[in-house]
């Protein structure tokens, strides 16, 4: 693997296991795309750290847990917000 890409995976992962932050939130501040820190924290990561992608799937799966109610929150915010209006 390419040293600039695993690099970049190990800086994504750390970065997720440290804040517990989402794909999106990860893609947004490292300035890629969601499928590209999607694919290098779920495929890449696993061949070249293990303990690092293990620490990092807790994070996704809690992330993956909570989704429904950010989601449910958002729609809530968007329609009082419309409401006010």
């Amino acid at each position: 693997m390419r040293t600039d890409i695993k690099d970049r995976v190990l800086e994504e992962a750390y970065f997720i296991a440290q804040t517990g932050a989402t794909v999106r939130a990860t893609a947004k501040i490292f300035h890629y795309s969601k499928s590209t820190v999607h694919k290098d924290v779920s495929y890449r990561l696993i061949k070249i750290d293990r303990e690092l992608y293990a620490r990092v799937k807790i994070a996704l799966q809690k992330n993956l847990a909570e989704r429904h109610i950010r989601g449910g929150e958002a729609t809530r915010q968007k329609f009082l917000k419309n409401k006010e209006i």
